[in-house]
């Protein structure tokens, strides 16, 4: 998946780096090398080792944990992060790594705060920080702390992680740790699900008007046009667009609040506002597109 100009996983491995790791394991559930191509050149721009590990089954969030730490063997350190691959953030992962030795903990969980926790379940801790209990999702609009899917783990904990099937580390692991040094902390910083259109959306919007702390440098504050890009002079494009490498907006076309990726066409006239181009994705001219999502080399009519 791409986000504005890069890999997503390209802004979680930046995010590590810029806490001092200087190596990334990727626990990969299929198709390795279509990763490790598209990550191509990112061990150069962030300064640190990627290794891939394909699971052979699915194996949930533990499960691929324990997985990737076999892999590696003994290169795997006493105490290490482990991150959730489908969030957006730049949370303080160092304060959580300090409150984590601090408080002798077997398992931190870094915290982040939403006005509607309904779709997320909440993390209860105790004024040391010592989580009491896990609310699972109870569907009412309320504020809370949700885990953030960023983890500072012991190594021991791969002891309750049972080998050969999947494990959930929220729903299997965590409950086991409470009361026997399981902490969570709150962060500093942006954190964004993406995993809807919608969420998607806004997380590029954050970054291009920097909400969020990336290495992606904007056309304009809320406005990235790519390499190759070619933007008619009488077309209409912003204040909040990417338009990726190798994209064509003709004459009279207005594209707004919409991502184009990497070679997609916008014809003549036609309007594309709130929506998602995935690669190759053509509109033909006088077609109106609105908060919709257009897959690879689909065509859109008039």
């Amino acid at each position: 998946m791409t986000l504005v100009d890069r890999p997503f996983l390209a802004y979680a491995i930046e995010w590590l780096a810029g806490h001092g790791v200087t190596e990334v394991v990727l626990a990969c559930g299929f198709l390795p090398d279509v990763l490790r191509e598209a990550l191509a050149g990112e061990e150069e721009r962030a300064g640190v080792a990627i290794t891939y590990v394909a699971e052979p089954e699915p194996l949930g969030t533990a499960g691929a944990i324990r997985f990737a730490a076999e892999a590696l063997g003994d290169r795997l350190e006493d105490r290490f992060f482990a991150l959730n691959g489908d969030v957006l953030a730049d949370l303080d992962l160092s304060a959580l790594l300090r409150a984590h030795g601090e408080r002798g903990a077997r398992a931190s969980i870094g915290l982040h705060p939403v006005e509607d926790s309904s779709a997320y379940g909440l993390v209860s801790c105790d004024d040391d920080g010592r989580v009491l209990e896990f609310l699972e999702k109870t569907g009412e609009t309320a504020p809370g702390e949700i885990n953030a899917g960023a983890y500072v783990l012991e190594r021991s904990v791969l002891d309750l992680i049972p080998a050969g099937r999947a494990v959930s580390i929220e729903r299997e692991v965590f409950p086991r740790l409470v009361g026997a040094g399981l902490c969570g902390l709150l962060l500093a910083g942006y954190w964004m699900d993406i995993g809807t259109p919608e969420r998607y959306l806004q997380a590029s919007w954050d970054i291009l008007e920097r909400r969020v702390e990336t290495r992606v440098r904007p056309t304009a504050p809320g406005l990235f046009v790519g390499a190759d890009a070619a933007i008619d002079e009488e077309a209409s494009v912003g204040p909040r667009a990417v338009v990726g490498g190798g994209c064509r907006v003709e004459r009279g076309a207005e594209v707004e609040d919409s991502v184009l990726l990497d070679g997609c066409t916008v014809g003549r006239g036609a309007l594309v506002r709130g929506s998602i181009l995935a690669p190759g994705a053509e509109v033909e001219p006088g077609a109106r597109l609105v908060d919709a999502v257009v897959g690879r080399d689909e065509r859109v009519p008039a």
